[in-house]
């Protein structure tokens, strides 16, 4: 039997955990105590969208399959890290910069961009981070991957005063190929395998646009 490492890529959750703007805060309130009630239970409130997560197309398209109508081979495969770090804030993500990726991927290759932007978690700062172009999604789709993962908190440009944006170009491209995305990765310098295999099984949430997951890499040694 192989032994594998594995490489924990999920942020942790607690209220101090960075929310999407206008998103639900997390919070965990106790509902039942030891002292109490003879043992600790809390009530969890939070947004499907918190933490490391995973969006089923359903998030931007009504007609789209929800989080319990995909199968779960959208969620585990063989993985490519695509090292686009040192790009500026709001940076696209661009074809010519996945140029090597491209070349190594294969239908059910779930694609993980490390922009390095996960260091900014917590600040106002990781809202700026770069983020994958129409056309370099295209050419991912093309290739037949359908799951697609960022360690910041969007894989399109997030929109505010200054930057309005172009909408969620990405996102619905995704959805239209009934693809998922992954967003608030973390730790992905410390996947050393240029080929490890992707865990990003979310909670089995029923109907819904999406849910947190325990993201890890499994790397054979």
């Amino acid at each position: 039997m192989a032994i594998h490492d594995l490489v924990d890529l999920s942020v942790p959750l607690n209220e101090r955990t960075q929310t999407y703007p206008g998103d639900p805060e997390l919070r965990f309130l106790p509902h039942s105590t030891v002292q109490r009630d003879g043992f600790n239970l809390l009530a969890v409130h939070m947004g499907t969208q918190t933490g490391t997560h995973v969006d089923a197309p359903f998030h931007f398209e009504d007609d789209a399959p929800r989080l319990d109508e995909l199968p779960l081979s959208r969620f585990v495969g063989p993985g490519v890290v695509a090292d686009v770090t040192g790009l500026d804030a709001r940076t696209p993500i661009t074809r010519d910069h996945l140029a090597d990726v491209l070349a190594r991927t294969e239908p059910g290759t779930i694609v993980l961009l490390h922009t390095g932007w996960s260091r900014h978690f917590g600040t106002e700062r990781y809202f700026d981070h770069p983020y994958l172009d129409a056309d370099a999604c295209r050419a991912l789709l093309d290739a037949g991957v359908r799951t697609i993962g960022i360690d910041a908190i969007n894989l399109d440009e997030t929109p505010d005063d200054s930057h309005p944006g172009v909408g969620f170009p990405v996102h619905h491209l995704i959805a239209k190929a009934q693809g998922v995305i992954c967003e608030n990765l973390t730790n992905l310098a410390a996947v050393r395998s240029a080929a490890p295999t992707v865990s990003l099984l979310p909670i089995a949430f029923t109907g819904t646009d999406g849910a947190p997951v325990r993201a890890v890499a499994y790397e054979e040694r």
